[in-house]
């Protein structure tokens, strides 16, 4: 016995597909006997074109530029349509309705492909460096320190209000009064 083929066990499915559909065809409608094989291979043929049609679909699915040039320092190409962008995202998901993990999938894309444009994203991580973004918390407490020992929290002194005085004994002052000129 011959070990099956992945095409043999392809169209031994389809022979079960059409012969399957054709039954149920035949329960519910009457169809002379002589019309019987020509009804399972139309449907035979029909399902083989299906299988087909994905194949041709997916070999002329050609990304618009090869991988390898899709990625430049400035920019990303779209594998999609060929365009130019900084930031892929967005415009995958806006356009084609795509999310990244969708996207590298579709055009069998390594994970670590990148959604930002090198030169872009290198600038971004410098702004963000400049103002401090990434770093701790340089205050010099810790979070030991800043609970006593007592186990309670220590009260932080009420904040003033900023841009207000102030009012300690000047609101009389304002008025015409002396703050301390009323009688006891």
């Amino acid at each position: 016995m011959r070990p099956a083929t992945r095409g043999s066990r392809v169209t031994e499915a389809l022979v079960e597909l059409a012969a399957d559909i054709a039954a149920a065809y035949v329960s519910h409608n009457a169809v002379p006997i002589s019309d019987l094989p020509v009804l399972i291979q139309n449907v035979h043929e029909c399902l083989a074109a299906l299988g087909a049609e994905e194949a041709v679909e997916a070999a002329q699915r050609l990304p618009a530029v090869s991988i390898r040039a899709s990625i430049k320092p400035d920019y990303l190409v779209c594998l999609e349509d060929g365009k130019k962008m900084k930031l892929l995202k967005g415009y995958l998901n806006r356009v084609y309705g795509l999310s990244p993990r969708e996207y590298r999938e579709k055009w069998n894309l390594p994970a670590d492909y990148p959604m930002v444009a090198p030169v872009y994203a290198a600038r971004r991580r410098e702004l963000a460096m400049e103002i401090g973004l990434g770093r701790k918390a340089a205050t010099g407490t810790t979070r030991a320190a800043a609970v006593p020992k007592s186990g309670k929290k220590a009260l932080a002194p009420k904040p003033t209000k900023a841009g207000r005085p102030s009012t300690n004994g000047k609101l009389s002052l304002r008025l015409g009064k002396s703050p301390r000129s009323e009688p006891a």
